[in-house]
């Protein structure tokens, strides 16, 4: 069989520079549309049962995050459910930056991807589920450049109005896996946290910010090439209609507790990046926030404290970032959780690295930790 890649389906993102043996393969990464953004990848190997191969990805010196290289192994499946990691290296000196990916495939068919991709057919899938669940209602906030609908999932009856938030950057797909561990649990009758959680909060969940850019297998823009992170000061029709619908329904419910869910290429931990630099701070949320952090660190650990982004100075916080904007216009607990694309370097695991699973074991111990403090809120 000749051997073959592509990345022409959902999420799909590569280049083939040269395909002439499994020891001469070379890509590339396509940059997001309108960006000079790249580092997300996500293709097919075909062809190349039982042979020992090397795919080189070339140029990623010049990547959005060149440090998410060294020590990073890539992820790889050959039937698309079941991920785990591949030997890789990784050379900032041969041309222009190169990844080297060994596989061996044992089917003729083998996926390899940046992390476990979450595809719009299992966010839909996703959405089917919870929403035929007892007391779950799914709305559409607006739509996105390209017309696909952002889906907010709403449950609970009680006062405190929690939003939770995944995928403004689509290339970090551990945030909707995440996402689907946070809604099977709050959807479970049984589960007392869940009960709990319930009663006391209305819940906002929006699985997929970005469904344009998921699509399009962007690491961190829309249709439009904008970093919706970067979108919250002022968010507009044209190029960010996603964040003007997600912020339209803030302002609508009000909002007690945000949360961002996000993946960072770089750090192999999982930490909280809070707002400590908008000017209207206080001393209620900044308590609110290490407590949060410091129960969540008591419950999973997976979560720590010590590694993380540096707080911003007093009133130099950016406004146009979700977490600073939420917690500044609502006074409220807002939050932007990390999770790596690399192994969890405080419990590595051999075989997956930082996985889907733990992703979303993740979110149902954030939902533990938020039922402790869920009464605070208000």
């Amino acid at each position: 069989m000749t051997i073959s890649i592509t990345a022409a389906f959902d999420s799909g993102n590569i280049i083939v520079e040269r395909c002439t043996g499994p020891q001469d393969i070379t890509l590339s990464i396509r940059k997001d549309k309108d960006s000079d953004f790249y580092q997300w990848f996500h293709f097919r190997l075909s062809g190349a049962r039982g042979q020992a191969c090397t795919l080189r990805i070339t140029g990623l010196a010049g990547s959005a995050y060149p440090g998410g290289w060294p020590n990073y192994r890539a992820a790889i499946s050959a039937d698309r459910q079941s991920w785990t990691r591949t030997d890789t290296s990784y050379d900032a000196k041969a041309e222009g930056g190169t990844l080297s990916i060994h596989v061996t495939p044992e089917t003729d068919t083998l996926w390899c991807a940046y992390f476990a991709p979450y595809s719009m057919e299992r966010h839909h899938d996703l959405v089917a589920r919870i929403g035929a669940c007892p007391g779950v209602r799914v709305e559409t906030l607006g739509h996105s450049i390209e017309g696909q609908p952002i889906d907010c999932i709403r449950l609970g009856e009680g006062p405190r109005q929690v939003w939770l938030y995944a995928r403004q950057h689509p290339g970090e797909s551990m945030a909707e896996w995440w996402m689907e561990g946070a809604l099977e649990r709050l959807v479970d009758k049984a589960d007392p946290v869940a009960r709990k959680l319930r009663a006391a909060a209305s819940f906002h969940i929006v699985p997929n910010m970005n469904p344009d850019g998921s699509c399009r297998g962007h690491l961190r823009t829309n249709a439009a090439g904008v970093n919706l992170n970067r979108e919250w000061a002022a968010p507009s029709a044209a190029r960010s209609p996603e964040v003007l619908a997600t912020l339209a329904a803030m302002q609508a419910s009000g909002v007690d507790f945000a949360l961002d869910v996000h993946g960072d290429e770089a750090i192999p931990q999982v930490f909280i990046a809070g707002f400590e630099g908008i000017p209207s701070i206080t001393d209620k949320q900044l308590a609110l926030l290490a407590d949060y952090k410091a129960r969540l660190a008591r419950l999973t650990p997976d979560f720590q404290t010590r590694i993380g982004y540096p707080p911003s100075s007093p009133g130099k916080a950016n406004l146009t970032m979700s977490t600073n904007a939420v917690a500044e216009r609502f006074g409220c607990l807002a939050m932007t959780l990390e999770m790596p694309f690399k192994d969890h370097d405080d419990l590595p695991d051999a075989v997956a690295g930082w996985s889907p699973e733990r992703s979303k074991a993740l979110g149902r111990d954030c939902l533990a930790a938020l039922a402790e403090v869920v009464e605070q809120l208000r």
